[in-house]
């Protein structure tokens, strides 16, 4: 019998190869689709996992209401580091952390920028990255010690042992190797090459001393570890109200848990709850996914529904001969599973085959693991699902004919699978219109937020880490640049161009005084706003020429709207207990979320608080050649330290990695929907064009020219495509509607969008359903009613 079944299968699909082939080439696209959508959603929803205890593991944040909005950040006051070890019984541990940043790490002649955290001795321990080498609850336990990656340790020391052996960190201080640990997964939401103890960052920084016991600076990472995930809300209750039982009571502010399992996905916070995030790609690109293999299935199913004419004799020969319905259900099924077979199989070559590219398109390392349970699961169950989906109407349809009428040629299949067929095809294309439009939408917001008025200049713009040795050497540093003529400009602040390190509160004459408002806040020195190119709207950038500038300050365009000042220029601000002199306003200058509005800034001088230099190129032919120039200045002045730039617009440019993979995933898949859709669409059309031959044939004997007989052909299948983009389009619009709410900085949804998409859906239906009408119009019809 199932070599009987194995026959009856290949005969069919050979018997009737185009439609095989359009089945086949269909399923195994929409798989391949939803594969390498699946296989990053996969990516994304595997972060932290690794850890053993992720799911116990939570960093503090702060929910603080200023003027009846709720903000939220993750830098906390380092004393609650401590406070949190006796604050409930449910927190096991916690530790406390930098934010992470790149180091010169120097091991004989090998000088390397690495990435790496200061942290308390509970850092490993409570994370439990896993180790090569060492106790990771006593690798940190010297102040002067230093724990590296597997791939740290091959770059510093050559495959060598390196316990015990020394790096020299920032040409500062010596350390010792006391461990080993693997390196750190893609999928973490740490990443780093090695871990310095929390107690060498105090012998060595005066400020995280300073810090110990002040609840008012947020500048610290604090995690904790719980019993269980059900002591959250009690862990929660007993840290809530810690700032302001330690003076923290300007306002309302809150400690609240966020569980180290939504750090990767849920990031985004309105008004104290979780609110956007990395999760809203992640469901994106799942629905696309489901899209897509819907589509694919509705293809098999519409094909294999048309062809039952052909079959239909086949079925009634088969009743005839003893044939129970279940065994002619099970028989389509099982032709339906062994397309969806030979799909999957040839799904998994094209993965293989564009998943290098796919790769670089989303910038990780997927691939494919053959050796897990888990994949062979998800094979079988897309095999199963989408065979039996696929095959379900068709093998419940054929089976049901009546063995006597389908031998005498009495049943009426076209019109018997003529309604549920034309439901699929406006279902698929209801799809691939909401998949389109949507499309559009994205591409849209995603080019309004990226054409958006900067407010300074990224050409030639340049960023330097600032270290000791150049703080010391700035000023000669300064002067030999302008002077070799490949310079135009130079300054230094505590955060480059397109990032916010610092908020602080201010207040203006006439502040209600129950307004709080968060500034961001750049130090800097001489020459900013010249430098990175931004407009000085009313007054001066701070100058060499004004002794007073020390205690001067300059505002952006954001905070003199909302302070509403009408003649700024000499106002006083009280800052940090002291008076501050308005000499400036800035034009707004995008430091943040290119989707969100700017935010008020003030800028004050201060050459101690300083992090980065940022540098204004000549205009040049030879970008090269300068950049050569600039490298042995700074390589003069900072001779310990490799020499390490970043260009600004490159900086920039990384704001939009999530949304540039979201607009080049979502035009891909799309296209790719609307080329299955096609495809299934010819098919159909080319198996009408076959069943309604003869009464072409009639039609063109009695004088029916070609173009009657293709609009007659073709307008069925027009009205469904209206039919579906009407029902469609609605949901389209309300899903796009809910989705823009929450960017501050957003583009329309356009009458047009929905004009072109209509008009592109009708014209790449009719192109393909009139190709195929054509064909048969044009054919002879004495061929085609020979036998009548």
């Amino acid at each position: 019998m199932l070599k009987n079944f194995i026959k009856v299968t290949l005969r069919s699909l050979r018997r009737n190869s185009l439609y095989s082939v359009i089945n086949i080439s269909g399923l195994s696209i929409g798989i391949a689709c939803s594969i390498l959508i699946l296989l990053w959603v996969q990516n994304q929803t595997s972060f932290n996992k690794f850890i053993p205890k992720a799911d116990r593991l939570y960093q503090v944040w702060v929910n603080a209401d200023y003027n009846g909005t709720i903000n939220s950040w993750n830098s906390v006051p380092l004393p609650s580091y401590e406070a949190m070890k006796n604050a409930d019984a449910n927190i096991v541990n916690s530790a406390v952390s930098g934010w992470g940043g790149n180091r010169l790490l120097t091991v004989g002649e090998t000088r390397l920028m690495q990435r790496g955290y200061f942290a308390s001795n509970e850092f490993l321990d409570m994370f439990e990255f896993p180790m090569v080498i060492g106790d990771r609850s006593e690798v940190l336990d010297e102040p002067a010690s230093i724990v590296i990656s597997e791939k740290l340790s091959d770059l510093l020391f050559r495959g060598a042992d390196p316990i015990g052996e020394l790096v020299r960190l920032d040409d500062a201080s010596t350390l010792k190797v006391t461990g080993v640990f693997k390196n750190i997964p893609q999928n973490s939401s740490f990443q780093f090459d090695y871990v310095i103890p929390w107690k060498h960052r105090e012998a060595t920084e005066e400020w995280v001393r300073d810090n110990k016991s002040n609840w008012g600076n947020y500048s610290f990472q604090v995690f904790v570890e719980l019993t269980d995930p059900a002591s959250e809300d009690k862990a929660e209750a007993s840290i809530k109200d810690m700032l302001i039982e330690n003076g923290q009571d300007d306002m309302p502010r809150a400690f609240f848990l966020h569980p180290m399992l939504r750090w990767r996905l849920h990031t985004n916070f309105e008004n104290g709850k979780e609110s956007g995030g990395m999760h809203e790609y992640v469901t994106l690109f799942t629905v696309i996914a489901m899209f897509i293999i819907i589509i694919a299935c509705i293809n098999f199913m519409n094909l294999a529904t048309a062809r039952s004419e052909r079959r239909a004799k086949e079925v009634g020969v088969r009743k005839s001969l003893g044939s129970t319905r279940s065994q002619l259900i099970l028989q389509f099924y099982g032709e339906s599973l062994v397309i969806s077979l030979i799909s999957f199989v040839l799904a998994l070559f094209l993965v293989q085959l564009v998943l290098p590219a796919y790769n670089n398109l989303v910038d990780l390392k997927l691939s494919i693991d053959y050796s897990s349970s888990e994949f062979w699961l998800f094979a079988l169950a897309i095999i199963f699902l989408t065979g039996v989906i696929s095959g379900s109407y068709p093998s419940l349809y054929l089976s049901s004919f009546n063995p006597v009428k389908t031998l005498k040629g009495k049943v009426n299949i076209g019109k018997n699978a003529n309604t549920p067929r034309k439901v699929l095809v406006m279902l698929q294309f209801g799809f691939a219109v909401i998949l389109v439009i949507s499309t559009i939408v994205i591409v849209k917001q995603i080019d309004l937020a990226k054409n958006r008025d900067l407010g300074y200049s990224q050409e030639g713009l340049i960023t330097v880490p600032y270290t000791d040795a150049l703080a010391e050497n700035y000023d000669v540093l300064k002067n030999d640049l302008l002077a070799s003529g490949v310079v135009e400009s130079i300054t230094r602040s505590n955060s480059d161009v397109t990032s916010i390190n610092s908020n602080n509160f201010l207040s203006w004459p006439g502040k209600p005084e129950s307004q709080k408002v968060i500034f961001v806040t750049i130090a800097t020195e001489y020459d900013y706003a010249k430098t990175i190119g931004a407009e000085m709207l009313y007054g001066r950038d701070f100058s060499k020429e004004f002794v007073s500038d020390s205690s001067a300050i300059v505002i952006n365009k954001a905070a003199l709207e909302l302070m509403e000042l009408e003649d700024p220029i000499g106002t006083q601000f009280d800052l940090w207990g002291g008076k501050r002199t308005l000499i400036g306003v800035i034009d707004n200058v995008l430091m943040g979320s290119p989707y969100d509005e700017v935010r008020p800034l003030f800028m004050v001088m201060d050459p101690e608080w300083i992090s980065a230099i940022t540098v204004r190129l000549s205009a040049t032919n030879d970008l090269s050649g300068t950049m050569n120039t600039v490298q042995e200045i700074f390589e003069k002045h900072n001779p310990a330290y490799p020499f390490e730039s970043r260009f600004v617009d490159v900086d920039f440019e990384r704001k939009y990695t999530e949304i540039n993979l979201t607009r080049e995933l979502s035009m891909l898949f799309a296209g790719l929907t609307i080329f299955i859709t096609g495809l299934g669409l010819f098919g159909l059309a080319s198996y009408t064009a076959e069943q309604r031959i003869k009464e072409i044939g009639i039609r063109k004997v009695l004088g029916a020219s070609v173009s009657n007989l293709v609009g007659l052909m073709s307008i069925d299948f027009a009205k469904l495509v209206l039919i579906a983009f009407v029902v469609s389009a609605p949901v389209a619009y309300f899903l796009l509607d809910s989705y823009l709410q929450r960017y501050a900085v957003r583009t329309s949804i356009d009458w047009w969008i929905f004009a072109v998409t209509g008009a592109v859906a009708l014209i790449f239906a009719l192109a393909v359903v009139m190709n195929q009408a054509r064909r048969a119009a044009l054919a002879n019809p004495v061929k085609s009613l020979r036998s009548e």
